[in-house]
């Protein structure tokens, strides 16, 4: 790797900006609300009538496939008095959608059947009481949702440079290994991301996967907030008993490039998503902030419908090295949280191989200047001064 020019400011983002409840409702506004989410994947809602829902922040979205086979996004808020039209996070329903406050039904296409006791209303065009669209994009057989307009492009356009790489896994094809999972971390959601935006750490904090693929880790800051972090598994990786029998089972679908098929890849998309890949499997996750020091994580893995019996051991293996991957994280993101609180911290020192850190970090600045400032600004008017600063010329 090319070393940075020495007078790069390897300052991160000031830690006011990690414990701020003003900052927290312009995040949610201008970067979750106005960027594409992966919700999940077109089979997992396989059968006319199957739905998944999940929420960011004040939103509440449904996916759910139609009679007609097509998959849609709706807002999951009844037109009557704003009910959840469905509470569960994944179900199915026979051919209808009833929302459990009022009983009002939805067809599957999401248009507006009936309200209950229709003579208690006067004469009502159904057409104007249709669940509420959410905008939808299907990429390479992933759902992504965006609830309101904003600076990026299509789905397509956006990961074009995931493309050729993300292509070979079939992942149209693939179909869940697991349900969706979620957990929940206390704190804040840009905690989360700086840890896994980098992989300096892995060395030292995660010896499991610096058994699995050594120093061959590596982060690819790219543009328009994507990265990549790509790893090649080691033959004599097997220090530890999860890494010795996922390296002895590990066994690549024969579609599978060369160039991918000792891989383990993570495609970051800003602000929030990642999509994993190994060579058994596809998979997401993603965070967001339920509260300034309190985050929601979510993510799922996609298996190929025809894996052999070694490529479901090695699964169950790398989920194993996952899982403990992910409580080690955890414990980075506590530990990095809560330092900002301290009168000893200064700022980040960001070394060269924490690029990926500093670009997200750039990308964040770009879309809220306030971040910029050194100090938490004295008036709770973020969005008035984030505006003014936007409007000053760079």
């Amino acid at each position: 790797m090319d070393r940075l020019a020495n007078d790069w400011d390897r300052r991160g983002l000031p830690a006011w900006t990690y414990h701020n409840e003003a900052l927290l409702g312009l995040e949610m506004e201008e970067i979750f609300l106005k960027h594409w989410q992966i919700a999940g994947h077109v089979n997992d809602v396989a059968a006319p009538g199957d739905y998944f829902s999940f929420d960011v922040g004040p939103e509440r979205v449904v996916i759910l496939r139609g009679d007609d086979g097509e998959v849609r996004a709706f807002h999951n808020l009844c037109r009557h008095r704003g009910s959840r039209v469905v509470a569960d996070a994944k179900g199915h329903c026979r051919n209808a959608l009833v929302c459990p406050f009022h009983g009002w039904v939805y067809n599957l296409d999401g248009t507006l059947r009936g309200p209950a006791r229709p003579g208690s209303y006067p004469a009502m065009d159904k057409r104007l009481f249709g669940l509420k669209p959410v905008e939808m994009e299907i990429w390479q057989g992933l759902i992504f949702v965006r609830f309101k307009p904003g600076p990026q492009p299509s789905v397509a356009e956006l990961l074009k440079p995931f493309l050729s790489e993300l292509a070979p896994y079939q992942v149209a094809d693939m179909v869940p290994s697991r349900a969706v999972w979620t957990a929940e971390l206390p704190v804040n959601w840009k905690s989360i991301r700086d840890v896994d935006n980098e992989g300096y750490h892995v060395a030292m904090a995660h010896p499991a996967l610096h058994d699995l693929y050594g120093s061959t880790y590596h982060d690819i800051p790219m543009a328009n907030g994507l990265n990549i972090a790509k790893a090649t598994l080691q033959p004599q990786a097997g220090r530890s008993w999860s890494v010795r029998h996922y390296m002895a089972f590990t066994e690549s679908p024969d579609f599978l490039p060369e160039a991918l098929r000792k891989t383990w890849a993570y495609y970051g998309l800003f602000p929030n998503g990642v999509i994993v890949t190994t060579p058994e499997t596809v998979g997401f996750y993603q965070e967001f902030p339920a509260a300034v020091g309190r985050s929601v994580v979510r993510g799922a893995v996609y298996r190929h419908p025809t894996e052999s019996r070694r490529q479901r051991a090695a699964r169950y293996l790398s989920h194993r090295i996952d899982r403990e991957t992910y409580e080690e994280d955890t414990q980075l993101s506590i530990w990095s949280n809560e330092s900002m609180k301290s009168s000893a911290f200064e700022n980040f020192h960001l070394s060269d191989l924490e690029r990926t850190v500093r670009a997200h970090h750039d990308h964040l600045r770009r879309i809220l200047p306030v971040m910029t400032l050194d100090k938490a600004p004295k008036t709770d008017d973020l969005a008035l001064l984030n505006d003014e600063m936007r409007r000053v010329p760079v």
